[in-house]
């Protein structure tokens, strides 16, 4: 079994899901609504996202978890994160003080973000339509960016997606993802000018979603402005 990369602040990721089963996650045109608006209470506070792309089986997002300050800021300032270890006999728990925040803290208070958001789209999603069970894969995917590369080739992906599974024939007529939210520079979900600023301009981002990226093969440091 392959172990699941840790969630690290600071880091960028590309973070995939898909419906736990062979339905969508995803029915109608509310749906994708709804899911940036718990998207944006859950998640926007713990990560800047770069790119994202919704289709009706399953997602994509391109994002960078906050830094470490910020995490732990919003630990301390999070009544209803509960830190607490099991005893060895799994009957009793022990709090860690508050001032004590490791990286075993941070991971779990990002993964339980990232849980809140699913739960929270899926009770309402079951609600909607009267299902019962889980809606998503447990344990959503994701693997690190490190270099300019990757991350455009991320970016691109993720965008281009929708025509790979058949949804629609150019990514620009996709309404349910960042590409035109970029191209347009205006969002409330999407980090546009630092996203652009990976790629080097508006035209370079729009250019290099219609072309080849083989003359992004310049291995750098990842250093968003």
């Amino acid at each position: 079994m392959v172990q699941m990369q840790p969630l690290v602040p600071a880091a960028v990721y590309h973070i995939f899901n898909h419906a736990n089963g062979f339905e969508n996650v995803f029915r109608e045109e509310e749906n994708y609504r709804f899911f940036l608006e718990k998207y944006r209470l859950y998640i926007s506070p713990v990560a800047e996202t770069f790119a994202y792309c919704l289709m009706p089986n399953h997602f994509h997002l391109v994002v960078r978890i906050r830094k470490r300050e910020v995490i732990e800021a919003l630990i301390r300032n999070k009544s209803n994160f509960s830190f607490s270890k099991v005893s060895n006999f799994g009957k009793a728990e022990k709090t860690i003080e508050i001032d004590k925040i490791d990286d075993v803290d941070i991971e779990k208070f990002l993964s339980k973000q990232f849980a809140n958001f699913f739960s929270s789209y899926t009770q309402s999603f079951n609600k909607m339509y009267q299902r019962m069970g889980s809606l998503f894969i447990k344990n959503f995917k994701r693997e690190v960016i490190s270099n300019k590369e990757h991350f455009i080739n991320a970016v691109v992906y993720t965008h281009r997606n929708p025509i790979h599974h058949g949804f629609c024939s150019s990514f620009t007529g996709w309404g349910y993802s960042s590409y035109l939210e970029i191209a347009n520079r205006k969002s409330d979900v999407v980090a546009v000018e630092k996203t652009l600023g990976i790629f080097g301009s508006l035209e370079l981002f729009e250019q290099v979603h219609l072309e080849k990226l083989e003359k992004f093969n310049q291995i750098v440091n990842l250093e968003i402005p």
